[in-house]
């Protein structure tokens, strides 16, 4: 009788450790682990330079235009220098061809048009004596083309001075005036290119931003697109998580749901807003993913409800979706 009570009683412990055994086996279904995420912007220079001061640190909130940091860039100041010089002479030049001759200029040419008139009447008179005494044979052939040669050549100084007069009294040629503006166009264009690249020295914030990471100290070289601060802009939070194929089908666009944040032991109010399918394995964010690989992948996107009130939690940290 005592054998048969301890078999049953071996019989019924058995029962229990497997029915324990079974329940301990039974999957229990887990939510979806996931990152938290914000839009990241860059700021990076547009002229190499040094960095001469930083006005921000690690950590901060600057607002749109603040200065983040100075460049120290002395050619830029040379050009400017070299622009500016530029930019005189061509006014200049400008000047004068919008003027045309001085008045001093116009008292020298009036004086040589009169010197040369009375050489021209006076060739003229002597030609025609000379011209009236070889109609009579009284001077010979040679003579003759010496007295013509010298009248046409105080003729062609004469037509030649009047033209220059003229010329000066007109003004400078539309020509010459264009080329003198187009030239000081030229100057002004490149002390403002100049100008523009001395502004580049200051680094500002392109928008609201956090600062995450620094990557220059005072005194390196930043080159041209090199980027000097990241961070992530303000009520821009949302949440990213990954399903395969064999379960996208539980999520739906625009359903609202609730986001657990284990480090702060809080929920969140979210709604789903895009799903998309991933190109590669390597964007799973997931920590452990139960699925075949040849499944697709697809990435689903949420954002809180109140994302104002997300401002505080920490980037990348681990979230869950319970759905």
């Amino acid at each position: 009788m005592q054998n048969l009570q301890t078999m049953n009683i071996k019989t019924v412990s058995f029962a229990l450790l497997a029915a324990a055994l079974s329940s301990c086996s039974t999957p229990v279904e887990k939510g979806i682990e996931g990152k938290i995420k914000r839009d990241a912007i860059t700021v990076t220079t547009k002229v190499p330079g040094r960095v001469a001061k930083l006005w921000v640190s690690e950590g901060d909130r600057v607002k749109q235009g603040d200065t983040l940091a100075v460049l120290d860039i002395p050619e830029v100041d040379a050009k400017i220098a070299q622009a500016q010089g530029a930019v005189r002479a061509a006014s200049a030049q400008y000047e004068m061809a919008e003027r045309g001759a001085t008045a001093n200029q116009l008292k020298q040419l009036q004086a040589k048009h009169d010197a040369l008139k009375e050489q021209y009447e006076f060739a003229r008179k002597s030609f025609s004596r000379v011209e009236a005494m070889f109609a009579d044979s009284l001077i010979s052939p040679q003579s003759y083309d010496e007295a013509m040669a010298k009248f046409q050549g105080a003729r062609a100084q004469y037509d030649a001075v009047v033209a220059e007069l003229a010329e000066a009294k007109s003004g400078v040629r539309i020509e010459n005036r264009l080329m003198a503006l187009g030239q000081q166009e030229r100057a002004t264009g490149a002390l403002r290119e100049a100008e523009v690249a001395s502004d580049e020295r200051y680094i500002l914030a392109p928008a609201d931003m956090t600062i995450e990471t620094i990557s220059l100290h005072v005194g390196e070289l930043a080159t041209p697109g090199y980027s000097i601060f990241n961070g992530y802009l303000p009520h821009t939070t949302w949440f990213r998580f990954t399903l395969p194929e064999s379960e996208i089908g539980r999520v739906q666009p625009d359903a609202q749901i609730r986001v657990f944040v284990p480090y702060l032991d809080e929920t969140v109010e979210a709604k789903i807003t895009a799903i998309k399918q991933l190109a590669r394995y390597a964007d799973v964010s997931t920590a452990y993913p139960d699925y075949q690989l040849e499944e697709a992948v697809y990435e689903v996107k949420v954002r809180p409800v109140q994302v104002a009130e997300t401002d505080k939690l920490l980037n990348n940290a681990t979230v869950i979706l319970n759905y």
